[in-house]
Parts: structure tokens; C-alpha cells; sequence
């Protein structure tokens, strides 16, 4: 209870950190620009009949879409789009530096080949930015209801007009995404995705009361979806928490007449080293092939897309293998982008550290390997099945795609990130007065 009471005493004090405070404001100010521009619609589309439309692809694969979009799909607004072309581009070039020994090396160059990688991101996400963008402008145009089309004056002015516009608002939100993590707080792609699904939380959660009152839905079902989405959020915090921690132990060394070491300590193993890359991830790739399945579907010569689009909507059986599929592979893929047991080992024998009954060195990063492959067995499981457990609940009762847990790992994963960053920031700030303090002691 002290150490909770030490923190909420903590997060009380951003008001008097000057740059933390100027940092949640500025990410709080690009959200807001976010959630504007979410609203403002490309000309040319009727968007009555447009709302119409997205009412009949509820939990499809559009109606995902349009959940990480915050909306700004089911609209047709300038980001429509969303971030996702960007997360397919950064994870084509991650892919791509396993394969490539060009990006391999560039990857090990520093900040310079950091920089060159996020160049060739960007241009990669200009390229299926304008793909995606070319898909939906054709795909409107085919799109009827009761005789009326969804575009008002079809042709290629509406085409550039839409293509030109959707992948100016994409290429907009990785700037504003890139901003917030460089002067705001957190991960800027992450938080405009939490951004996203958490404005759309108010309209699900009134969508379903609304159901409850119509008599759709019984009052205990209603109870069981809030109860269910409270315990979702309970195992997602305490898996995210989850450690598993390897004892290491320092040797003694002597340096001048100081005798340093002999000290016992831990490597913490973290059960989900992903986060939330996995289901971004795996949710992107599924998206790009859908999203053209369906928006192609009613154009001639594509009608068999029909079938393929069904499939791939949340809850059948080609999704729920895909995205399992993609899911547990970015789960170990990243896991070993962002961890190194060879590196780890090497710094562990470097520093006088080892892992009692195991020798330094190979066969250290070896044990380490070993361990963190069957942690991150449990991670993947665990990821997995929060993000499919729900998919029942959308397809037999026609909950909101909101309570899916994809949306629920996202907002937690984030919201946990974000406080975990602004805790670091109150840390630091109270070093650096400890450290004032000495100084004027040592002064005096």
C-alpha cells in the first residue's frame, strides 16, 4: 500500500516538473489534432449513404479498420488511413533486415543506419499509403445502396483527389506520431492507435446499453460483458507484470585498495517482450489483403474476392488461423530483434557476472536463449488467446468489436507504457534534487 501511495503521491507532482508537464501537454495537444482531423471529410462522398455502408460491415474486416482509425474510416476523413501503412512498412523493413545484408549492416551502423532505416520506412509507407488509398477511391465507386452511389461524381478527379488526399493525412500522422515521441510522452505510433480505439469506447459502450434497453441483449449479458472485460484487464496487467528472473552473480574483484562485487542480482525476463507489436502487427498484414478484398468485391472480374473477404472477417476460420499464425510469429520475431542473449552473455562476462553453475560465455547466452524461448512460449499463448477469447462474443452475440481483445491488450499495454515513462521522468527529477542537494552539502 505504501509503495501504491508513493506513486500516486508522485504522479500528483508533474504539475511542478516543468518539462514533464510540457511534454503531456504537447502529446495531449497532437491528440487533439488527431481527433480534428478525424473529422474532416475527403470531398466528393455522400456520407449518409457511406454510414449506411459501414453499418452492413460491422465486425468485418472494415469495421476493424476503421477501429484503430478512431472512426476516420466509417467517415472517409482526411486519415482515414490511419497509421497502419506505416506499421506494414516498418515491419516489411525489419523483415527485410534479416534477409538483406545491406539493411543487416546499416541496422549495425548506430544512430546513422537507424536514421537511413526510418528513411526507407517513410518511403515505404508513402508507396502503400498510395496503394491503399488507389484501392479504396476505386473501391467507393462501385458501391451502391438502393440505387445511389456512395461517390457523388465518380472519375478520376475523385480518384487523385482521394488517392492525394488519404496519403497526404497517413504521411501527416507518422510526422505527428514521430513528434510525440521525440517531445511528448510515450510511443507516438502507440499512442495514436490508443487514441483511436479510446474514442471510440463511449459510442461501444452506449451501443451496447442501448441493446440492453431495446431488449437485444439481456441485462445479464450486458453484466457479463463488463465483468468479462474487467477480468480481460486484470490477467492482461498481471501477464504484462509477469517476470522471469535468471540470478546472476558478480565475482569479486579488487581495483586499487576498493574491493568491488560479490553481490547477487537477477536478469528479469519479461513474459511479453513484444508488447503490443504482436496484434499491431499481425492485425496490419491481415488488413492490407482485406481491406482490397473488400473494398474490389462488387468491381467485375473481382466477385470472387466476395469469398475471400468473408473469410477473412473477424471469426472465421481463415482469420482466427492468420492471425494466430502471425501473432505467435511476431511474438518471437520481435522478442529477438529487441533481446539478445549473445550480447546479454557478453556483457555479463565483461562485468565480472555470471549464472551459478553455468559457464560465462557461450554457454551463458545458450541458457538464456533456452530460457527465453520457453518464456516467450507462455507469452505468445497468452497473447494469443486474449486476443481470440473474446471473438466468440462478436460473433455469437454481436458485441461492439471494442470489448475484442486486441483493442483491450492495446489500451492497457499503452496506458501501462505511458505511466511507466512518466514514473522514469519523476524518478529522474528527483535524482537530479538529490544530486543538488549533495553538491550543496559538499559545498558547504
Amino acid at each position: 500500500m505504501s509503495g501504491r501511495a508513493n506513486q500516486m503521491a508522485g504522479l500528483a507532482d508533474v504539475g511542478k516538473i516543468p518539462e514533464l508537464k510540457s511534454r503531456i501537454l504537447f502529446t495531449l495537444a497532437m491528440l487533439v489534432v488527431f481527433r480534428t482531423g478525424a473529422h474532416i471529410p475527403v470531398p466528393g462522398i455522400d456520407a449518409v449513404i457511406l454510414a449506411e455502408m459501414f453499418n452492413q460491415v460491422k465486425g468485418t474486416m472494415l469495421g476493424m479498420f476503421d477501429m484503430f482509425s478512431g472512426g476516420a474510416l466509417s467517415r472517409l476523413t482526411i486519415f482515414a488511413l490511419g497509421i497502419m501503412p506505416y506499421i506494414s512498412a516498418a515491419i516489411i523493413i525489419q523483415l527485410m533486415t534479416v534477409v538483406s545484408p545491406k539493411l543487416e549492416q546499416l541496422k549495425k551502423e548506430g544512430e546513422a543506419g537507424r536514421r537511413k532505416i526510418t528513411e526507407y520506412t517513410r518511403y515505404g509507407t508513402v508507396f502503400l499509403a498510395l496503394f491503399q488509398s488507389a484501392g479504396i477511391a476505386i473501391g467507393l465507386e462501385s458501391f451502391t445502396l438502393n440505387g445511389q452511389h456512395v461517390v457523388i461524381d465518380p472519375g478520376w478527379d475523385f480518384r487523385l483527389m482521394t488517392i492525394l488526399t488519404l496519403t497526404a493525412g497517413t504521411v501527416f500522422l507518422m510526422w505527428l506520431g514521430e513528434q510525440i515521441t521525440e517531445r511528448g510522452i510515450g510511443n507516438g505510433i502507440s499512442l495514436i492507435i490508443f487514441g483511436g480505439i479510446v474514442a471510440g469506447l463511449p459510442k461501444a459502450v452506449g451501443g451496447t446499453l442501448e441493446l440492453a434497453r431495446t431488449g437485444e441483449f439481456q441485462a445479464i449479458t450486458v453484466l457479463f460483458l463488463f465483468v468479462m472485460a474487467i477480468a480481460v484487464t486484470g490477467i492482461v496487467v498481471w501477464f504484462e507484470r509477469a517476470q522471469r528472473r535468471i540470478p546472476i552473480q558478480y565475482a569479486k574483484r579488487q581495483v586499487g585498495n576498493r574491493l568491488y562485487g560479490g553481490k547477487a542480482s537477477f536478469l528479469p525476463l519479461k513474459v511479453n517482450t513484444a508488447g503490443v507489436i504482436p496484434p499491431i502487427f499481425a492485425s496490419s498484414l491481415i488488413l492490407l489483403p482485406a481491406t482490397f478484398a473488400q473494398m474490389t468485391k462488387n468491381s467485375d472480374g473481382f466477385r470472387w474476392l466476395g469469398d475471400i473477404s468473408v473469410m477473412l472477417s473477424p471469426g472465421g476460420w481463415l482469420y482466427l488461423t492468420l492471425f494466430s499464425m502471425l501473432v505467435v510469429f511476431f511474438c518471437f520475431f520481435y522478442t529477438a530483434i529487441v533481446f539478445n542473449p549473445k550480447d546479454t552473455a557478453d556483457n555479463l562476462k565483461k562485468n565480472g557476472g555470471f549464472i551459478p553453475g553455468i559457464r560465462p560465455g557461450q554457454k551463458t547466452a545458450e541458457y538464456i536463449d533456452s530460457v527465453l524461448t520457453r518464456v516467450t512460449v507462455v507469452g505468445a499463448a497468452y497473447v494469443t488467446l486474449v486476443c481470440l477469447l473474446p471473438q466468440w462474443l462478436i460473433a455469437e452475440l454481436g458485441v461492439p468489436f471494442y470489448f475484442g481483445g486486441t483493442s483491450l491488450l492495446i489500451v492497457v499495454v499503452v496506458t501501462m507504457d505511458t505511466m511507466g515513462q512518466i514514473q522514469s521522468h519523476l524518478l529522474s527529477h528527483q535524482y537530479e534534487g538529490l544530486m543538488k542537494q549533495a553538491r550543496l552539502k559538499t559545498g558547504r
